[in-house]
């Protein structure tokens, strides 16, 4: 899925003009972007024909947060040009959090010594203390 000039032209006034000194246009960042979204690749997974994967991330990164892509698709899709829904779904460790028991991590018995030291067995772990040499 990769947008024509004809295309470009219906969504070119919701995009910000770049600045400073910008090797790939707006074409290429949408074109990229769709690309990333369509086969569900990872950003270093790009092709190098649209360029480097970091550039291409951190600008999506900025218009993701000033709002230019809500703009950008909402267009695309007045437009007729695309239909697509994105949804974002996002589930790791640090959000769902397990019960060990769900893990199938096995329970932790309790530790009965016994009246008979002996009856134990020898200490698991000794500790002896050293003298530190003193100069």
């Amino acid at each position: 899925m990769e947008l024509t000039e004809a295309q470009y032209r219906h969504i070119k006034p919701c995009l910000l003009t770049p600045r400073g000194n910008v090797t790939l246009d707006n074409l290429q960042m949408l074109n990229a972007m769709l690309y990333v979204a369509e086969q569900g690749c990872q950003w270093r997974g790009l092709p190098r024909r649209f360029g480097n994967w970091h550039t291409i991330y951190t600008r999506m990164n900025r218009w993701a947060k000033s709002g230019v892509l809500d703009r950008v698709f909402a267009q695309l899709q007045q437009a007729q040009i695309i239909r697509i829904k994105i949804e974002t779904v996002a589930l790791d460790s640090t959000l769902v959090k397990v019960h060990p028991d769900g893990t199938g991590a096995l329970k932790k018995t309790a530790r009965k010594p016994s009246d008979d030291p002996a009856a134990d067995g020898p200490p698991k772990f000794i500790w002896l203390p050293r003298l530190l040499e003193r100069f």
